[in-house]
């Protein structure tokens, strides 16, 4: 079977390829990156209480195991058999051994970033779709796993993350500075470069793995909700696609995208345009020469209005960022094909 991914060894500051060797230990790496979407806003613990009216502030507690918390669908009996599987037999939350991950975001009980996966590895205490994603393709694979995970708030795909093949933006709305352009894009790459060119100081236990970069996964879009960056989406993400590919040296890696759904199912305007031109990258049609190597979810099902209903951050549900990370995952498996 073809392999979709290029096997290379990211020594300290190079991007260089390895030997064919059998004999050495691979580990998979997924890059996850987008903006706080990916940084993840779902509520692990805290949910909102059974009386909830959206509509009546003095229902509006927040309570442990509450609707719309991680917890919650681990213990009710109407989720729990679907998610129990992320709890231990003390109810703690499960910590993966075949799966680790760095991140960007500040996570709270996670300060160094990095770890063997398990929640908090997201805003805060909270969590992103690396949670889901990491127990699919962990559950899938039989090398070990590596997620890196590089994503910011308020980054546009436009701006902040536009890659070299895009050239300079000429929006006349908003205002950005000239080093803003393709910083993030940049910085997603020196993590990448650092992280794996330093296996053993990140991760001590996998000293003697060699990385190879297995798969990309992407969402974000938010802060390209205008005309002008909406117009330009399609192009911009193609761009960066070749690039990352490129940049990595690693011919034909598998792209798994997410829409930006979280507006819901009722999305109009540049919001459910964004969520087309995302569907449409994944589209062989569409797109022929991402055909078997680019897949697109569609995530504007996963709407949920708990535990809080402010119409951004998926709500903080913890259960609309688990779907997505499963979703992703599940992609991704398929583009690899190759499951255990």
């Amino acid at each position: 079977m073809n392999r979709p991914a290029l096997t290379i060894s990211c020594l300290i500051g190079l991007f260089c390829t390895i030997g064919t060797s059998t004999q050495a230990k691979e580990i998979k790496v997924f890059i996850l990156a987008g903006q706080s979407n990916m940084v993840g806003h779902g509520k692990v613990e805290q949910g909102r209480s059974p009386d909830y009216d959206k509509n009546d502030k003095e229902t509006h507690r927040e309570v442990k195991g509450g609707i719309g918390s991680l917890r919650h669908l681990a213990t009710d009996p109407k989720t729990a058999p679907k998610y129990k599987h992320l709890l231990d037999a003390k109810g703690n939350w499960v910590v993966r051994d075949d799966t680790w991950i760095y991140s960007t975001a500040t996570g709270g009980g996670n300060k160094d970033q990095q770890g063997k996966l398990t929640v908090g590895f997201g805003a805060g205490v909270w969590f992103g779709p690396e949670f889901a994603f990491g127990h699919v393709v962990g559950d899938a694979l039989d090398e070990p796993v590596l997620i890196i995970k590089t994503s910011w708030g308020g980054h546009s795909l436009g701006v902040k993350f536009r890659s070299p093949s895009s050239g300079q933006p000429t929006y006349t709305k908003g205002k950005f500075k000239p080093e803003d352009v393709g910083s993030s894009y940049r910085e997603m790459l020196k993590v990448i470069k650092e992280v794996c060119g330093n296996m053993e100081t990140h991760f001590p236990e996998l000293k003697g793995y060699k990385p190879k970069f297995a798969g990309f996964g992407w969402h974000q879009g938010w802060n390209d909700g205008t005309e002008e960056m909406t117009a330009e989406y399609e192009k911009n993400m193609a761009n960066f696609i070749k690039d990352v590919r490129k940049d990595l040296k690693a011919k034909d890696l598998p792209f798994v995208i997410a829409t930006s759904g979280m507006i819901g199912l009722k999305a109009t305007g540049v919001r459910a345009k964004l969520c087309e031109i995302q569907m449409a990258m994944g589209d062989p049609k569409k797109h022929p020469e991402f055909a078997g190597t680019v897949a697109s979810v569609e995530t504007r099902s996963f709407k949920r209005e708990t535990p809080s209903h402010f119409g951004y951050h998926w709500n903080h549900s913890g259960e609309s960022h688990y779907l997505i990370g499963d979703a992703m995952g599940t992609a991704m498996i398929n583009l690899l094909k190759e499951p255990k």
